[in-house]
């Protein structure tokens, strides 16, 4: 009993020791940890703001913040630790080595992951945008942190991982409001380039969807082949506007050059025969 009693006196001893010792830091590490999570707390939320003023994604938004959070809290607690005496650099050791194996087993996914919050950041493209990349073309329709989903026009779903969207060319055919309609047609040598000229000009402004900004409907030559004289007429539409008027262009061009007999070059095979001796 009595050894009992001589080994919790010990303790006891020891303990009030290390809170004479070691009162004053424990108190300034006490109100440095009250104060920290205060200021963090506070930070929390003006990050929340700014982040949403800015029209940052909302899942991106929210992981952000929480890794923000997680992080200042980490080393606040390091701070505290270390300035009551605890030695931290075998902790922090182990925590690097940890952060750079999981790091290194998650590469892909982390580029991935990387790739994802720069497009959320920079916007590049948006959900309902039509775009080319990586060989694929359709409209996006969800955006998420490690990968991208689009809807090709006939509803086949794509899934591009979201470092290739980050690192490679990118074609986006709806990001400007206004489209420029180029129709290619091939006329016969001999026809009339002034009156293709006319029917297609005609064909644009009898459009309304076609517009007179930046530039008026223009038809140019474009090229010239062995067979055929390629004209090629330059119209600017609103972009929603862009595969009607492409379309119906193409059908009226097609009629009003039958009406005005303007033939087509025809494509000649010539099969020579040689008589066997």
């Amino acid at each position: 009993m009595n050894i009992n009693n001589e080994f919790l006196m010990q303790q006891w001893d020891k303990i009030l020791n290390f809170m004479v010792n070691s009162g004053g830091k424990l108190l300034a590490a006490i109100v440095i940890l009250w104060v920290g999570l205060r200021l963090i707390k506070l930070l929390r939320k003006a990050l929340h703001k700014i982040m949403e003023k800015r029209s940052i994604d909302p899942s991106l938004r929210g992981f952000l913040v929480t890794a923000c959070d997680a992080t200042l809290k980490v080393l606040l607690v390091i701070t505290v630790m270390s300035m009551i005496g605890i030695e931290m650099t075998s902790f922090i050791a182990i925590l690097g080595a940890a952060g750079l194996a999981v790091g290194i087993a998650l590469q892909g996914t982390l580029q991935n992951f990387a790739g994802g919050v720069i497009i959320l950041i920079l916007k590049p493209f948006k959900v309902g945008d039509f775009i080319e990349a990586s060989g694929f073309s359709g409209s996006v329709k969800h955006i998420q942190i490690f990968h991208t989903l689009l809807a090709t026009p006939d509803n086949k779903q794509i899934i591009i991982p979201n470092s290739e969207l980050a690192t490679k060319s990118i074609i986006n055919y709806t990001k400007s409001d206004i489209r420029r309609v180029d129709i290619t047609v091939s006329i016969a040598y001999g026809e009339s380039v002034d009156q293709t000229r006319d029917i297609l000009l005609n064909i644009a402004k009898a459009d309304s969807r076609v517009l007179t900004e930046p530039d008026l409907p223009v038809v140019v030559v474009s090229s010239l082949s062995d067979n055929s004289i390629h004209i090629a007429l330059r119209m600017w539409v609103k972009t929603a506007d862009y595969w009607g008027v492409m379309g119906g262009s193409n059908e009226k061009i097609y009629q009003q050059l039958n009406i005005a007999q303007i033939s087509n070059p025809q494509q000649k095979l010539q099969i020579e025969m040689t008589a066997a001796k």
